[in-house]
């Protein structure tokens, strides 16, 4: 498991609570429905924001099987920007509902 934030803050990620559904998880990562999103996340299992490539290329495979599931082939993109917890990597697969779902909630 991963190491949390340095400091008092302790990172959310880091956490890896089970709070919606998970669909994938292994070594390296786990893919979970994003509790603010409502569309699947990754989450790198190490605190850090730099994956190697390889490792990178891994978690955003395992995110792209996830969402195509949900979505389909090619109604999703990947979003890696780490807007709400810019310290710990994390990407979300976006569809084209994903802010008016948000917003109905």
């Amino acid at each position: 498991m991963s190491t949390p934030g340095v400091g008092a803050r302790v990172c959310e990620l880091c956490e890896a609570a089970r709070i919606t559904p998970w669909h994938h998880e292994d070594d390296l990562c786990w893919v979970a429905e994003c509790e603010v999103c409502d569309v699947p996340m990754v989450v790198w299992k190490r605190h850090g924001v730099d994956p190697p490539p390889a490792e990178l290329d891994h978690m955003l495979a395992e995110l792209e099987k996830v969402a195509h599931r949900r979505f389909g082939g090619g109604a999703f993109s990947i979003d890696r920007v780490m807007r709400q917890i810019p310290d710990h990597f994390h990407a979300h697969a976006r569809d084209e509902g994903w802010w008016w779902r948000r917003l109905a909630r």
